[in-house]
């Protein structure tokens, strides 16, 4: 039983990260810097 409370936990935490990417990705935030402006990269 305390194995599946572990998993479900780890599993919402990873599952928050994910949204949390998905949603900076869709704002137009890099993975890697954050900000994109001065960035001849992303351009």
């Amino acid at each position: 039983m305390g194995t599946a409370i572990v998993l479900l936990v780890v599993a919402g935490a990873a599952a928050l990260a994910v949204r949390s990417i998905i949603r900076d990705k869709k704002a137009g935030k890099s993975v890697q810097c954050g900000d994109c402006s001065h960035c001849s990269r992303c351009h």
